[in-house]
């Protein structure tokens, strides 16, 4: 029961904030909504409400907004190219971008204000710069040369420290490396061999492969002004936006196999785990999910939002609209994407079940 309503929470609640967002621009900039749908058609059940038919539909891996006069993924073509005020032909270019940005921004959005609000709930964890060890982890290097919590880090190779970023440089500039730790456990001086472990991390925009022995520092705790809890948010937010980006560009080189590409059910399992960790942590993964429909929604592939931004774009370059046969043909192409990206996703989620884990 657990798991259920957690992924409805993040799932549901993820898909919801983005078909928001397109709602409400599209009620800013004077459109006629005509559906507003979770999960993609066929059409379930709902109530319409004044020209709105909010409903859930069959495919649970999405939503969408039909507003008048859009070629979507219902493949209505009523009132295309009309020039009602109400419908989408109408609007100026601007206006379209707005309507078609709408979802992206409002999960962009919701992540920020989640992780602002995980900042003002937790505080701020900031790490003491003395070189003292406060969490050692079983198994790293660090546990199997003796490193204990409360010990001070003395020296790297040799080189003398005094504060924890110094130690972190040299260790990170050493991965898959022999290294020489001195330290200091109950007042007596202590020295080992210790051969790091590599990680890949963020650095910079890039993901790079650096040294770990499995060490943490001390942390102070404190509490979080609104402005500052508001930065935290922004930071966080662009922080895991890198973070899909590079991995988004791993998949599209090879980097990475579309095997780690997990679907409802890896999401599903995540949720479920989150859920028993705490509402903090079902929160953070909801808007790291948030982030990764926002990126994947924007790319420039036919029936995703990018796809439309893009015909917007491609019609106010030669200054008249596509034909429907165009768009429709556009629309179908991207089904038949979303359709191969599904099976993808259910294929690899099958597979983890039967490996027997996530």
């Amino acid at each position: 029961m657990i798991t259920i309503l957690a992924v409805l929470l993040v799932i549901g609640g993820v898909i919801f904030i983005h078909e928001l967002g397109h709602f409400v621009f599209a009620k800013t900039t004077g459109m006629r909504v005509e559906r507003f749908s979770i999960g993609f058609p066929p059409r379930l059940i709902g109530k319409k409400i004044g020209d709105t038919d909010y409903c859930i539909s069959a495919i649970p891996l999405g939503g969408y907004v039909k507003v008048s006069g859009v070629i979507d993924e219902s493949m209505d073509t009523e009132g295309v190219n009309s020039n009602e005020p109400w419908t989408y032909e109408s609007k100026k270019t601007y206006q379209k971008i707005l309507y078609i940005t709408g979802g992206v921004v409002f999960n962009l959005l919701f992540t920020t204000l989640i992780f602002m609000a995980l900042t003002l709930h937790s505080g701020i964890y900031e790490p003491n710069p003395e070189p003292v060890v406060s969490k050692v982890i079983p198994e790293m290097p660090a546990a199997q040369a003796g490193i204990q919590s409360g010990d001070q880090i003395l020296a790297v190779n040799g080189v003398e420290i005094s504060r924890w970023e110094e130690m972190t440089e040299l260790i990170h500039a050493a991965p898959d490396r022999e290294i020489t730790v001195r330290w200091l456990h109950k007042g007596q001086p202590h020295e080992a061999e210790l051969t790091t472990v590599s990680n890949m991390v963020l650095k910079n925009s890039k993901l790079v492969k650096v040294g770990l022995i499995g060490i943490g520092p001390q942390y102070e705790h404190r509490k979080a002004g609104f402005f500052e809890a508001l930065g935290s948010g922004f930071e966080n937010t662009w922080y895991w936006l890198k973070v899909t980006v590079i991995s988004l560009k791993m998949l599209v080189t090879g980097e990475e196999s579309l095997k780690n590409i997990g679907g409802p059910i890896f999401i599903a399992q995540l949720a479920g785990e989150s859920a028993k960790s705490g509402l903090a942590s079902l929160l953070g993964l909801m808007a790291i999910i948030s982030i990764n429909l926002a990126l994947i929604n924007i790319l420039p592939i036919p029936a995703f939002d990018g796809g439309h931004l893009i015909v917007v774009v491609t019609e106010a370059i030669i200054r008249r609209p596509l034909s429907i046969k165009a768009k429709l043909r556009i629309q179908q192409v991207g089904l038949v994407i979303i359709l191969m990206l599904m099976a993808i996703v259910f294929i690899n989620d099958i597979s983890r079940l039967f490996r027997g884990g996530m």
